[in-house]
């Protein structure tokens, strides 16, 4: 394939999953009524649609009048903070806007004008401080009955649309703990959920991620009472049980639909994006979990009245690569001999597109087996053969060559080429070693978790990616029972993977632990171990009061010495993840080739790339056309426009020609966007809204910001 460049995909949906079964449907200013793969005049569900297709019939804002487009309001919660970014999407309904603010507070505004309606906080005063992340919000409506469903770390609360009051009726006093009913010790989990549910009549139905089971539950949302679960990693009886060792789950974690769920309202089904079976280190090493481990690394197909499975595909059986599907699936119809297909495509970290039969489950292009390469890691016992698409063909670059690592200058290429010479590179799934392994594309795609658009007038699916590779590395670590593990060990059984040994972390993903006592008193370092905030999960039922104010001690020292670490292949040995690591030349700039970024335009009746372009740009190296990291998606519209932000550090919102690919409107924001964009209209007016709040670059200034556009 050839690799210039993309447009992509992936933003947020709207529309018929959110009316209650008494509600009347909120008729149109322009464009054709909604449906459950297009939004209107309303973008009331997250990714637009209940089918998550970015899509919008709105045309007022088209190619001939693009270049027009001007600021109507902007509004600014105050709530930006180098810990926090702000990856959510709006939802309106209504004319009105609704949005969580990068600290978690719920904003209600009005969305012609950008005028607060009113501002409800979770945290109730309290300081928020940890790195959190919420993408969304849900809208339900039974007649006068209207809600907002979010959550909050391990919360799900309700509040009244109109009001922002909490509604007390729902749960306890307002609040459900999702801690609960998970068949273990709630002091023993720790939950949060970062993205949206889906609503489905009289249901929210959520996922999860956190040091905990990834269960998708079902409630009640006028009660909050539990009304399904969906055990992911199985339980006794349960199908797939006898793909994880006996025991595993009672205490195994992971499998978890973090990213977020898609709904086909009119058939009743729900489709899960399940993580790798394992949470923390255990993403990267599962020597303790012999076996497939369903239902890691898969989509599956869920009755959303009851939760019964109807089918599943396990993307990567034992997965030591952390290849989560990263977003929802998107919900198309696929062209195929005169027939129109009903199908669910799914874009993944590694690149690829798979497209299956939305009933069924079964393969609509054709699939390839591929080798895997044995670990070199004692006890770890790989599958032999994993699969992939064999069409569409990839839409990120697949192996790490010397030919493909950068030019940017000789000294870079020359510093990155003798890096690469200490590394396993292997190619597909060379898995994690002592040594390190390069992993390519990385651990933030390929796709992310902004998804794909598709277009329901062509059949095109847009798709953001990332060109950047990663290592991945282990070491060696002496087991010992809990009561006998030094603070320092359970530093690095536990913290290490995220802020690593060195405790400099990643930022402003993985903040830096060095000086944490300047910004933080030991009482507060102490309670955030012990309960998580924002990504970071609490250890209170998993570690003693000794050994929390143990682990307070050791990172309150920028002097404490690091675990010792052995080279000795013993029984009693566990390896530990080194961190998120980037590969990167010396002056911080991904060590492969350009484009660093791109956008795909495919289309899927055909299974053919339209086009393809790089996506973003380095301001300081003065040129447009070598890509950048990107988050967040985009949306598609009748009026031949694809929108999207996401690019990190030129902070710009482009406009393309959805048919060519062509540039046609840039603005320069004041921070970059990293979430997925909204259109509606009000009075006949059609807006176009970004979030603009920073995040990824530890270089700019966040914000916790919402910018909308307009035709003057």
């Amino acid at each position: 394939m050839k690799r210039i460049a993309i447009a992509v995909a992936c933003a947020l949906l709207a529309s018929s999953q959110v009316q209650g079964p008494n509600a009347q449907a909120h008729s149109s200013a322009t464009g054709a009524e909604p449906s459950s793969q297009a939004s209107s005049a309303d973008w009331a569900v997250y990714h637009g649609n209940p089918h998550g297709t970015h899509y919008s019939t709105l045309d007022q804002i088209n190619t001939k009048n693009v270049k027009r487009l001007r600021v109507a309001w902007t509004f600014e919660t105050g709530d930006g903070a180098p810990t926090n970014d702000m990856e959510g999407d709006t939802i309106v309904v209504k004319g009105r806007m609704y949005f969580a603010s990068p600290k978690g507070r719920i904003f209600s505004l009005n969305a012609a004008t950008g005028t607060q309606n009113w501002v409800y906080d979770p945290a109730e005063g309290a300081p928020v401080s940890g790195n959190g992340r919420l993408r969304g919000v849900c809208y339900w409506a039974d007649g006068t009955d209207e809600r907002i469903l979010f959550t909050s770390r391990n919360r799900l609360m309700a509040v009244d649309a109109n009001t922002g009051k909490l509604i007390e009726s729902f749960g306890d006093t307002g609040k459900v703990d999702l801690s609960q009913d998970l068949g273990r010790d709630p002091r023993s989990v720790s939950v949060n959920v970062n993205s949206p549910g889906v609503i489905y009549k009289d249901l929210i139905i959520l996922g999860s991620t956190g040091a905990t089971p990834g269960h998708i539950r079902a409630y009640d949302v006028r009660t909050g009472k539990l009304r399904w679960i969906f055990h992911t990693i199985p339980h006794p009886g349960e199908f797939g049980y006898d793909t994880w060792p006996k025991d595993a789950w009672k205490t195994a974690n992971g499998a978890n639909a973090w990213s977020g769920l898609s709904l086909d309202p009119e058939r009743g089904i729900v489709y899960l994006p399940l993580a790798s079976a394992g949470m923390g280190f255990k993403d990267f090493y599962g020597a303790d979990r012999e076996g497939n481990t369903l239902f890691g690394t898969s989509l599956v197909a869920l009755d959303a009245n009851t939760g019964k499975r109807l089918w599943h595909h396990q993307f990567v059986e034992h997965d030591v690569w952390d290849r989560d599907p990263p977003t929802p699936p998107t919900l198309v119809t696929v062209r195929r001999d005169g027939r129109d297909i009903p199908a669910v495509a799914q874009i993944m970290k590694y690149g690829f597109v798979w497209v299956f039969d939305r009933v069924t489950g079964e393969n609509l292009f054709p699939v390839q087996e591929v080798s895997v390469f044995p670990s070199t890691i004692p006890g770890e016992k790989l599958a032999t053969r994993q699969t992939l698409p064999a069409a569409p063909e990839p839409f990120a670059r697949q192996r790490l060559t010397e030919e493909t690592l950068t030019q940017r200058t000789p000294a870079a290429n020359a510093a990155v080429r003798a890096h690469l010479a200490t590394l396993s590179n292997r190619g597909r799934f060379d898995p994690p070693s002592l040594e390190g392994t390069v992993i390519f594309p990385g651990l933030d795609g390929g796709g992310e978790y902004g998804g794909a658009a598709w277009d329901p007038e062509t059949g095109i699916l847009y798709i953001n990616s990332n060109e950047q590779a990663y290592i991945l590395q282990l070491r060696a670590q002496v087991k010992k029972t809990s009561g006998e593990a030094s603070a320092a060990e359970i530093y690095n059984a536990s913290c290490a993977g995220c802020h690593g040994v060195d405790r400099k972390g990643n930022p402003p993903s993985f903040p830096a632990l060095l000086g944490l006592t300047k910004r933080m008193a030991s009482q507060q370092i102490a309670q955030m171990i012990a309960h998580g905030s924002g990504r970071m999960p609490g250890f209170e039922g998993s570690l003693s009061k000794t050994q929390i104010d143990g682990l307070t001690t050791y990172i309150s020292d920028d002097n404490s010495k690091p675990a010792t670490t052995t080279d000795n292949a013993s029984a009693n040995v566990d390896y530990v993840f080194q961190g998120y690591t980037k590969f990167l030349d010396p002056d911080g700039y991904p060590a492969v080739s350009t484009p660093w970024g791109t956008l795909n335009a495919l289309n899927l009746n055909t299974g053919r790339y339209v086009w393809q372009i790089p996506f973003g740009d380095y301001p300081e190296l003065n040129d447009p056309t070598t890509g950048s990291e990107n988050y967040g998606g985009g949306i598609v519209t009748k009026g031949g426009i694809f929108f999207i932000a996401a690019t990190v550090y030129d902070n710009k919102v482009r406009a393309f020609d959805k048919l060519t690919g062509k540039l046609l409107w840039e603005d320069t924001m004041p921070t970059s966007s990293i979430a997925t964009p909204s259109t509606y209209a009000v009075n006949g007016k059609q807006y176009f809204a970004v979030s603009s709040g920073g995040g990824k670059n530890p270089k700019l200034k966040v914000g916790g910001g919402i910018i909308a556009y307009a035709l003057p």
